[in-house]
């Protein structure tokens, strides 16, 4: 048995523990999450999504083999145990080929699949719950489980051809948020109902057994179903355990498997533990550590401003914005709002579409300046006061250094360590 297989099977027994998994590239969200899991001596589950890494790169340029490589290297680096670490691949399918047809996004989806498990991912989110071109307007669930079944497919004889045998674990499910919160606002969110999981849980069960995929079936963990949690630019839809109850009632008669909740970014710390105590046992979070990384470098900004000549200023604000107005694929269809509002989206919205551009050379100058320009003296204490307090907090109480990378790597897991608290330290 697996590690998430063990830990599971915890949670269905009523133990309140469950285990959040990291969906970032960005190497300081990393290491922020590594320093958190050594601190709780806990597993980690780190997750990469299909946009992000990919056989062909990615919007980080990485492959699967590459994103695993550097993943190990930030761990040995902070002293991290190599087998503490889970590496999983997040919404893995067709998504990134949508306007092509389903036969052409599909090979490239077995592609996908072959990468990422020859490169030693362990757990694999099938998601082929988009359509592509030439698709009905609204997929079938039985198309959807077919597909799931073909990657799955891929999936354990790659396995098998790289490794002598399988351990994969598998995340399914039909009703599978869009990657990075809503694509626009939203008023209403109905939780999924228990004869759609039903329907979803029969219809993967038979197109696995008629791929002659009763072994694989076995390491299903995970079905991805709507909790009524998700976020768009500005506002956060909050977990009610109460609207949920069916759905606990229902997964605990179920054999092995455990619910795994997208989109958990921005929920309070009371609904992390609610998830994990009515079975949602795999919190997924990205976009709001990239939010509190993108809040660390802004506040660090201003310090900056305060304390360093114009001349001499990273001016990261000014520098990262101009840059998204000048490429604005990453971000412009998601705020379909006035220029003035475009502004305070680009910068400051929940669904953080920043994150895609720290990454660019000119933006990752500016971050370079910004700490090279801060690493000079210890940032005075009413500076750090005003922009940091809870940072200023911890640098009183001696539990923090006063750098500006340690800084932001304490303001990332701050978000982490809420997440931390509900799986490994509910009492």
């Amino acid at each position: 048995m697996t590690i998430l297989q063990q830990l599971i099977a915890a949670n269905k027994r009523g133990e309140k523990q469950g285990i959040y998994a990291v969906c970032s590239a960005h190497p300081l969200v990393l290491e922020a999450a590594i320093l958190q899991a050594k601190q709780d001596n806990s597993y980690l589950l780190i997750e990469a999504t299909a946009n992000q890494v990919n056989q062909f790169g990615g919007y980080t340029g990485m492959l699967p083999a590459d994103f695993m490589a550097f993943i190990e290297q930030l761990a040995t680096k902070q002293e991290f145990a190599i087998d503490k670490l889970i590496l999983g691949g997040d919404h893995l399918g067709p998504v990134c080929w949508c306007d092509e047809s389903a036969e052409s996004a599909m090979q490239k989806a077995e592609q996908l699949i072959a990468s990422y498990v020859g490169a030693g991912f362990k757990k694999i989110h099938l998601d082929t719950s988009m359509r592509c071109a030439g698709d009905e307007l609204i997929l079938a669930d039985e198309t959807v489980a077919t597909r799931a079944a073909q990657l799955c497919a891929v999936a354990e004889q790659t396995a098998l051809d790289t490794f002598g045998r399988s351990d994969l674990v598998y995340v399914i499910g039909t009703e599978v948020p869009p990657p990075g919160g809503a694509d626009e606002q939203i008023d209403t969110l109905a939780v999924t109902e228990t004869d759609h999981v039903a329907s979803t849980l029969a219809l993967h069960h038979d197109a696995f057994l008629q791929q002659g995929l009763s072994s694989a079936w076995q390491r299903v963990v995970g079905l991805v179903v709507q909790p009524g949690v998700e976020f768009d630019n500005t506002q956060v839809f909050d977990y009610d355990s109460a609207k949920a109850q069916r759905l606990k009632q229902y997964i605990k008669a179920v054999d092995g498997i455990a619910f795994e909740a997208h989109s958990t970014d921005y929920q309070t710390p009371i609904a992390y533990q609610q998830l994990v105590n009515d079975h949602f046992a795999i919190l997924k979070v990205g976009p709001e550590l990239t939010f509190a990384l993108r809040e660390a470098l802004f506040a660090l900004s201003h310090i900056e401003d305060a304390l360093i000549d114009t001349e001499q200023c990273s001016h990261i604000r000014t520098v990262i914005d101009a840059d998204m107005q000048q490429f604005p694929k990453n971000w412009q269809r998601f705020y379909q709002v006035d220029k003035s509002v475009q502004q305070l989206y680009r910068r400051f919205s929940f669904s953080d579409r920043i994150r895609y551009y720290w990454g660019q050379q000119g933006n990752q100058a500016a971050v370079d300046k910004l700490f090279c320009n801060l690493q000079k003296q210890p940032i005075p204490l009413p500076l750090l006061s005003q922009y940091m307090p809870l940072q200023y907090l911890a640098v009183r109480n001696n539990t923090l250094q006063n750098s500006p990378k340690s800084l932001v790597l304490h303001h990332i897991m701050q978000v982490t360590s809420r997440y931390a608290d509900a799986c490994f330290k509910q009492q």
